[in-house]
């Protein structure tokens, strides 16, 4: 989409990267005042962690304006840039733009607004005035989220502590929470209670290193896996962070993963447009098996697995022709890989109040489907497989940009948070 009223985007990618050798930028005045959460999670950040140039292109340097030349524009990998940049990369006939981070070429139309970037910078003004609000649209903040029998009940990280996180995953056994975002230290694990138990996976480009996560899940045994859209691999860490396998050949742009109850990874290609079972030994670092289970997807990302019948389900994100008209496709399989429903956006809009924009997945402890609707800052859930689909809005409130979804043990509900940097844990009331 290539207009400020196209279907969301991923959410605007945060610098990490000094603005000069000499002198390292400092955070956007007064942006300390989104929260007193997130204020106090930014002190508690690493140093490096904390001094984001937030409204600067990454690639020039100069600030993000509302005017044409320097007007933040998403690109279709996740990264932001300014509009100038984007012609400089796409050259004299503005064609195709090559990410000069992760190297992934797009066409020019296929870029748009980076519409979080766009709010933040008109609440700021040209000095940086008072911000009244944080980043998110729905007004109904992190008090009174109750909706269909859920309560927010805990509510974690926040600026400062994560930075743009893309997916978020429960241990089932310990009730460990593994985040990944774009933080130094790529994977950030809290306790059940919310307290941080470590940070690991460095930025970098050594072996064990994490480029770009896009989603994370852990294994039956404890095991953390990512998926990393910088090198195109698969990655494992044990319980202490060490890493203990790494996948670079045969993948595309491995995107969602999901473990399964025994101890496997469904894992989504993006570009291959493909879905395959990991079979591994992580605990002695070694690939038994990596089988293609479905192909002919049309850029599935999320993905889920139910933990009573070991269905599947996939979000596949279509692309089609014109404006205003990109949609998603959710696919639901059985445990033996027969397609036993579909819908997508559109269909959805005929039976529901409003197209729904998925962009995570998960299964309930009853096996019922449930996704995050970015269009309406929300949490759907769509019954079970044989029931699908239904509609029964979870949370419609306190949500700006919901990005990851997961359920606990106790069933809890998990949403990753992108708009405010959070992980917000809902329990039934």
């Amino acid at each position: 989409p290539a207009s400020a009223t196209a279907p969301p985007q991923a959410p605007p990618r945060l610098s990490l990267r000094p603005a000069s050798a000499t002198a390292p930028p400092q955070p956007p005045p007064r942006l300390s005042r989104l929260s007193a959460a997130g204020m106090a999670a930014a002190s508690a950040a690493e140093e490096d962690e904390a001094e984001l140039s937030l409204l600067e292109c990454r690639v020039c340097f100069e600030r993000y304006g509302p005017d044409e030349q320097r007007r933040p524009r998403n690109l279709p990998c996740g990264h932001v840039l300014c509009q100038g940049c984007v012609w400089a990369l796409g050259g004299p006939e503005r064609r195709r733009v090559e990410c000069p981070f992760c190297r992934r070429a797009c066409g020019s139309a296929e870029t748009s607004d980076c519409l979080p970037l766009l709010q933040l910078l008109e609440v700021l003004g040209p000095a940086g005035g008072s911000v009244s609000s944080a980043l998110g649209r729905s007004g109904g903040g992190a008090a009174g989220a109750v909706t269909s029998g859920f309560g927010l009940r805990l509510s974690l990280g926040g600026w400062g502590s994560l930075v743009n996180p893309t997916g978020v995953a429960c241990c089932r056994r310990s009730g460990r929470l593994a985040v990944a975002h774009d933080g130094k230290k790529r994977i950030h694990v809290f306790s059940p209670s919310g307290s941080c138990l470590q940070r690991f996976g460095e930025r970098g480009d050594a072996g064990n290193d994490i480029k770009y996560p896009l989603d994370v899940t852990i294994t039956s045994d404890g095991h953390v896996v990512v998926t990393d859209g910088g090198d195109r691999s698969v990655k494992a860490f044990d319980s202490e962070g060490r890493g203990v396998l790494a996948l670079r050949e045969g993948f595309c742009l491995p995107w969602g993963l999901d473990a399964t109850p025994e101890g496997e990874v469904i894992l989504t290609d993006s570009e291959a447009g493909a879905l395959y079972r990991l079979t591994a030994n992580f605990k002695m670092g070694k690939l038994k098996k990596c089988q293609m289970i479905w192909s002919q997807l049309i850029s599935p990302r999320g993905v889920a697995v139910s933990q009573s019948s070991g269905a599947v389900v996939v979000i596949e994100h279509l692309k089609a022709q014109g404006l205003h008209n990109s949609s998603t496709r959710v696919k639901i399989f059985s445990a033996e890989m027969d397609l036993i429903g579909q819908m997508d956006s559109f269909g959805l809009n005929l039976l529901f109040p409003a197209k729904i924009y998925t962009t995570a997945v998960a299964f309930d402890r009853e096996g019922r489907v449930v996704v995050t609707d970015v269009s309406s800052q929300a949490v759907i859930c769509l019954g079970k497989p044989e029931e699908f689909p239904i509609y029964n809005p979870l949370i419609s409130h306190g949500l700006s940009y919901p990005v990851g979804l997961t359920y606990m043990a106790n069933n809890s509900l998990v949403v990753l948070d992108s708009g405010d940097h959070s992980v917000k844990i809902y329990s039934s009331t």
